[in-house]
């Protein structure tokens, strides 16, 4: 399967680019096609083409900060953290993997789908957003703390 994907910190220095350096060498792994998009401080780095949209079967999102979705509008979205990314990436793939099938969007696609899909997409991915929340119980706490932390703490952080 052809898969899209974004990571996104709010510093973009690290975090970031172990997310994607994970979900890249997973999916690879996996017999999986990827390109990851990397967006921080720095600006975005691989930034994905409209055709590389269009040829995906789903998008993952791994990101801490706000991503714009409207380019990804009638494609199945997989929403995570970046923390995700760097431990679980394989879980990210296979819910990317499920919903391609689920939606009968593997590769071969030829553009967006369009219809009522969409409503359904948002719906989902709001409540994606919603679980990831509810998971991630403090986060936002450490979020505020972490610049005067600095980066070794943060990483401990994310580690342990």
């Amino acid at each position: 399967m052809k898969f899209v994907a974004v990571t996104a910190c709010p510093t973009g220095i690290a975090h970031s680019q172990m997310a994607a350096e994970n979900l890249e060498t997973t999916a690879e792994e996996r017999d999986h096609e990827i390109h990851v998009e990397i967006q921080g401080a720095m600006g975005t780095e691989n930034e994905i083409s409209e055709t590389q949209i269009n040829e995906a079967d789903a998008v993952i999102i791994a990101a801490d900060t706000s991503v714009s979705r409207s380019r990804f509008e009638g494609k199945q979205v997989v929403k995570g953290t970046v923390k995700d990314a760097v431990n679980n990436a394989g879980d990210l793939i296979d819910e990317a993997v499920e919903k391609a099938k689920a939606s009968g969007n593997e590769s071969a696609n030829a553009g967006p789908e369009t219809g009522g899909d969409d409503e359904s997409i948002a719906t989902e991915a709001t409540a994606t957003e919603a679980t990831d929340r509810e998971n991630e119980t403090g986060t936002a706490a450490e979020e505020t703390r972490a610049p005067r932390d600095g980066l070794i703490a943060r990483l401990k952080k994310i580690f342990s």
